[in-house]
């Protein structure tokens, strides 16, 4: 078998392998793979092809990384309204503790209310800013 065609092969393989993780790294080392696929197309020594997929692969990851760190996180999931549906649905609190907790009764079933930090606590309606476990964690409206 030919050496491109072994370079071809892993690069596929490489690929199948990351539509199974979706981690986009192993796409990214599988540029490097096609890079020195070409390199033994251009006639290439195997030392050549070798450093291509190093520097091509190795350098598009830590270009992805640098890519993914530069860009701004998402919301973590128990205050993303897209990933947890209960985010920005209003409870009515009829009375808060001394410590800024509550018992409401919310989609059929009794939910402890922690206030969020540097509102008043007084009764009344409060929209669900984010849920830890099997408490709300709420601002008024």
């Amino acid at each position: 078998m030919a050496l491109t065609t072994i370079w071809w092969v892993m690069a596929g393989a490489l690929i199948a392998l990351e539509l199974l993780s979706g981690t986009f790294y192993l796409l990214m080392l599988s540029l490097g793979l096609v890079a020195a696929a070409l390199a033994a197309h251009a006639g290439a020594d195997l030392s050549v092809q070798l450093v291509a997929a190093a520097l091509v692969g190795g350098g598009a990851v830590v270009a992805w990384r640098a890519y993914k760190q530069g860009k701004p996180s998402a919301l973590p999931a128990s205050s993303n309204p897209d990933v947890n549906l209960d985010v920005g649905e209003v409870v009515q609190v009829d009375a808060w503790d001394a410590e800024g907790h509550a018992n409401v009764k919310y989609r059929g079933a009794n939910w402890q209310v922690t206030l969020a930090p540097g509102f008043p606590a007084t009764p009344g309606a409060f929209t669900i800013a984010e849920v830890m476990g099997n408490r709300l964690i709420v601002k008024p409206n």
